[in-house]
């Protein structure tokens, strides 16, 4: 027998796409999502059946790539965070009209909170637009569970089949028990069908309505229906509960010593709610309380407005988390006992900040100096902790640093003097959405400056490659694509490359693309040096480490720590004086040019030349 394994809930759900027959898995990265693929890919490994694993640009392209698998017969999946569904949203919604062959699972990662997200969406939303069923997982174990029951019924209703785990389900560990990868060989067989797969705005109608008989079907289909949790309990008042919220409420109910009290159920299925489950709770039950994150999916279609507490009535907490003092307080008002001594309350956070030694760094306080009174677009990704240099003033989405600049040129092109815009982008979001507007800039002659942070990898969501790197989902070499020659191919006359750690050359090459771009409209500065805490690259900085110290002239003035905030910096305000520490310290040497009255200096070198 197969020894049990403690493991992460993306790498269960990952063990249910390999024992359930997925021979194609696609993904864009994305917290909490990102380790789905990352672990299907490892356990290809171990297989000697042959699956196609890829990191795809973004996620539209990742969707469409499995579903297209997917018509062909195969079992295919996609995963991506919630706000990556937006990005494939174009392609989902059309997709559930058209159905599948084999079966397709949709893998959406929701961040309530937010942890690591712009935004706390609930994507059983976006699978109620879409007209498609969704299984709403509470643990590890129940998240592998329903792979199996998504690709079922996938196939059993050709439709796509949402799986949506949150980020304490994907970031949860638990002992799971491994089961045997089947593999069962299918004929690949696409049935040429224009009618389907092509289908014009009339015959769209056609399958519009057979989605709606899905649906019907969906929503009495046992295997999903809902789960009565305590069946000895009796009582006028009944909890409904779905998810995360699921897992705590069932200790929760034994601890307040209410699991033999209120009957409790567990809806697997959020959308479509099962018809009989409907009828059955609006007939027995006086009171219910309905508890799930984000939105009040379950409770809008139970649609009985007096007798239903959730998120509409504000029962319910409508934004952050459902912590377990949260559901336990929502409980114990419920059952009517005292919520006194419940406190939610949490400690105050810390403020994040780049690595020390962070390339960003350097050119964040490069675009300051070169443009101190310009206007900072910027986008997703760990750059975004530019904000705490002041050198990010926007952050609505990917690739939108780039649009926004146009949109600030256009909104100031006409007055006498209009500001310096620099917008900052990582290298993977270039490529995922920064490459279309910068075509659109060019085109309309706009005048910005983009700075591409090019750390040869996503590093905000694990260190998956990017398509310049040249490698696969799994160590494998594929084709690469250069930045530089990307930008040019955009008709961008100005592309320069530079290393951040050479922080005067960078400041001097920003100068003249500012110069360039109040005339000649775009100019691109790649800020090229390799992420310090990437484990995979390849290739080695030319950079030479340098160890540095305060000398003597130091008069603890702060300007490094307030307008650099390297970690590694140290005020030490009685002494007034800057420390290095020297475990935090990488040795770039960035601060020496940082400081403005030249009292950081180089102590001495691991090798005989410098960079500096």
């Amino acid at each position: 027998m197969i020894k049990r394994k403690l493991m992460l809930g993306n790498e269960a759900i990952a063990l249910g796409l390999m024992e359930n027959g997925c021979t194609m898995a696609t993904s864009y990265p994305g917290t909490p999502a990102s380790e789905i693929l990352a672990s299907f890919a490892a356990l290809q490994k171990e297989e000697s059946v042959p699956r196609h694993v890829q990191w795809a640009v973004n996620e539209k392209i990742a969707f469409e790539i499995a579903y297209a698998g997917s018509m062909t017969g195969l079992r295919t999946a996609v995963s991506m965070k919630q706000v990556g569904l937006n990005v494939a949203s174009d392609s989902l919604m059309s997709a559930a009209y058209l159905g599948v062959t084999g079966g397709f699972v949709v893998i959406s990662a929701d961040d309530p909170g937010p942890h690591s997200s712009q935004t706390e969406q609930d994507s059983r939303l976006m699978a109620m637009m879409a007209k498609i069923p969704v299984l709403d997982p509470d643990s590890p174990m129940q998240a592998k569970e329903m792979v199996a029951t998504a690709f079922e019924l996938s196939e059993a209703f050709e439709i796509p089949v949402m799986l949506r785990p949150t980020t304490r389900v994907c970031h949860a560990r638990q002992d799971i028990q491994p089961g045997n990868v089947q593999w069962h060989p299918r004929e690949i067989n696409f049935q040429k069908d224009p009618a389907r797969w092509a289908a014009t705005p009339k015959f769209r109608f056609h399958l519009h309505q057979a989605l709606e008989k899905k649906l019907d079907a969906i929503a009495g289909y046992s295997k999903t229906a809902p789960v009565r949790l305590n069946a000895g309990a009796n009582a006028s008042k009944a909890l409904i509960v779905s998810g995360v919220a699921a897992g705590h409420a069932k200790e929760i109910m034994k601890d307040l010593n209410l699991w033999d009290r209120i009957p409790m159920y567990q809806v697997l299925q959020p959308f479509p709610l099962h018809k009989d489950f409907v009828s059955h709770i609006i007939d027995t039950y006086d009171q219910i309380l309905v508890v799930e994150e984000t939105t009040g999916i379950i409770e809008m279609q139970l649609a009985d407005r007096h007798r239903i507490k959730g998120k509409l009535t504000r029962s319910v907490p409508r934004v952050g988390e459902l912590l377990p003092e949260t559901v336990q307080k929502i409980i114990s008002e419920f059952a009517g006992m005292d919520t006194a001594d419940i406190d939610g309350a949490s400690g105050p956070g810390v403020r994040p900040t780049l690595c020390a030694g962070c390339p960003h760094r350097a050119a964040f306080f490069a675009i300051k100096k070169a443009a101190p009174k310009g206007i900072y677009p910027s986008d997703i990704g760990c750059y975004t902790l530019g904000l705490n240099l002041g050198a990010v003033d926007t952050v609505l989405c990917m690739g939108a640093a780039v649009s926004q600049a146009a949109g600030f040129y256009h909104a100031f092109k006409n007055e006498k003097k209009p500001p310096d815009i620099v917008a900052t982008i990582g290298d993977s979001t270039f490529f995922h959405a920064g490459v279309p507007a910068l075509i659109d800039a060019v085109v309309q002659k706009v005048s910005f400056v983009l700075v591409i942070l090019d750390n040869r990898t996503t590093a905000m969501t694990g260190n998956q490659p990017t398509p310049a790197v040249g490698m696969g989902a799994g160590g494998e070499s594929l084709d690469s694509v250069e930045i530089e020659a990307l930008v040019k191919g955009c008709r961008v006359r100005f592309c320069r490359v530079e290393d951040p750690y050479n922080l005067n050359e960078l400041i001097s090459l920003l100068k003249d693309a500012v110069k360039y771009s109040r005339e000649h409209g775009p100019a691109v500065v790649i800020s090229r040096h390799p992420c310090l805490i990437d484990r995979l690259r390849k290739e080695k900085p030319a950079h030479h480490p340098v160890k540095v110290e305060a000398s003597d002239e130091c008069d603890g003035c702060g300007f490094c720590v307030n307008h650099f905030e390297c970690p590694a910096l140290v005020l030490d305000e009685e002494a007034e004086k800057v420390n290095i520490d020297p475990i935090l310290c990488n040795g770039c040497g960035v601060c020496i040019c940082v400081c403005p009255k030249k009292s950081i200096q180089e102590k001495g070198k691991d090798n005989s030349e410098s960079t500096k």
